[in-house]
């Protein structure tokens, strides 16, 4: 039998200010793409309505197919710095839940459709 599971601690409280600072938008999927020298990164190319970014996820080792995301709207924060990660630039992160906690992580997603690059909060 699996043991169920145990949410974490609550990490400690913060103002509303700090959750202010990210700029969490809404963004469609419209292309995964292989990142050749990694064993864990794709590049997901998304459509914020009035751009296009780059984002680099750890999803090989989490799906069998990551191209199943494409078309899907979700959750991206778009005010990191760039990073490079396996020769790519990544220009944002996206929200999942579950990774911290050792579980397989789905796509944080909005409900109903909404206009790309709408923000969260």
């Amino acid at each position: 039998m699996v043991d169920p599971f145990r949410p974490a601690p609550l990490k400690p409280t913060i103002g509303v200010s700090d959750v202010e600072r990210l700029d969490v938008r809404v963004g469609t999927i419209v292309a995964v793409d292989d990142v050749p020298k990694s064993g864990k990164l794709v590049r997901l190319t998304v459509d914020f309505g009035d751009h296009r970014r780059t984002i680099l996820v750890g999803m090989k080792a989490e799906r069998a197919d990551p191209r199943e995301v494409v078309g899907l709207q979700a959750l991206f924060v778009v005010n990191l710095e760039p990073k490079r990660m396996a020769g790519g630039l990544s220009e944002g992160m996206l929200f999942d839940v579950g990774f911290a906690d050792g579980l397989t992580p789905a796509l944080a997603v909005p409900e109903r459709a909404v206009p790309n690059g709408a923000r969260a909060g």
